[in-house]
């Protein structure tokens, strides 16, 4: 057998570091150092111009593009976004005309709910469980189906439902709802339900029939909205599966009835980056025209951050 000699390294070429491209320089992507005391602006302008960094810059900008071509920007959430007490920096951008509708999961709504009724939400699923008691607090479970039931022969949705009830019944927090605040704005709002994940589903008023028409009414008020989303911004924040699987239904639907929906710019913004999100919202959308961001991070950071870069912009450019 040949025996195995040590490459030589004396022969190797070399050439000067000055030669090389790089991606990265001091004069174009450098972060600049922070200053106590100094702007939103200044802070934001300092942040690198590279990857994720420059990822938000491209949601800010298309945000921004969108709203002032009249084109809409749909804001679509799970839960956790709502856990993490961000309603009242959604609402601010509901308000500025920024978000042009909202689309939701169940518990997104639940959580909605309950933070408009006694200001606090999110029970301690392990404290409960084997007691028997996770999920049944009576004013969620009962005030949330008799609200879709109530609601069901007006025509309405499960969100639009909802968020009326919040505001009709004057729940003591509802300035601190998202439901509210889009049916004050009387913008779309819809909320996608999966049958028996949500723990309104446990209740003895639980009426599969009504929440599944409810939900299925929103499905097709966000289809008409996808229908229009050329041009629009679609954001994805902290749902992995529900939101994901819904927005490619109600694109493939827009598509096939002729709407030719492009030229869009989609992003997931969650904590870990899923396959779902990757595929349905930020590639094969925007596979034949548009642009999708993927932006890893926490919500309770990531979308202040958002939404106070977005305000700045849109301040900016009114001066």
């Amino acid at each position: 057998m040949k025996k195995i000699v040590p490459i030589d390294l004396q022969s190797i070429k070399t050439y000067s570091l000055t030669t090389r491209d790089n991606k990265v320089n001091v004069r174009d992507h450098f972060a600049r150092s922070p200053q106590a005391g100094s702007s939103f602006a200044s802070f934001y302008a300092s942040l690198p111009r590279l990857l994720g960094a420059d990822s938000l810059r491209g949601v800010v900008d298309a945000v921004v593009a969108a709203r002032r071509a009249g084109r809409p920007v749909v804001l679509a959430i799970g839960g956790h976004v709502i856990k993490c007490g961000l309603q009242p920096v959604l609402k601010a951008l509901v308000e500025a005309d920024v978000i042009t509708a909202v689309a939701m999961n169940g518990s997104a709504a639940i959580h909605d709910f309950e933070v408009s009724l006694i200001g606090a939400t999110s029970e301690d699923v392990g404290a409960v469980l084997h007691a028997g008691d996770f999920g049944f607090a009576e004013e969620t479970g009962g005030g949330m189906n008799r609200a879709l039931k109530a609601a069901l022969s007006t025509g309405v949705g499960f969100g639009e439902a909802i968020g009326r009830c919040i505001v009709d019944n004057h729940h003591q927090y509802r300035e601190f709802s998202l439901l509210a605040a889009c049916v004050e704005k009387q913008i779309p709002v819809t909320v996608h339900v999966a049958i028996g994940t949500d723990i309104i589903h446990q209740h003895p008023e639980f009426d599969g029939a009504v929440t599944g028409e409810m939900s299925a009414r929103d499905f097709r008020l966000l289809a008409a909205v996808v229908a229009d989303l050329s041009g629009g911004v679609w954001l994805n924040v902290g749902s992995a599966v529900i939101m994901p699987e819904v927005f490619l239904k109600a694109l493939s639907i827009a598509q096939n009835l002729g709407y030719h929906v492009a030229d869009f710019t989609t992003a997931n913004f969650d904590m870990t980056q899923h396959y779902r999100p990757l595929q349905n919202v930020v590639k094969r959308p925007t596979s034949g025209s548009g642009k999708g961001y993927a932006i890893t991070g926490h919500h309770e950071i990531n979308i202040p951050l958002l939404a106070a870069a977005i305000l700045e912009k849109i301040s900016q450019e009114s001066r």
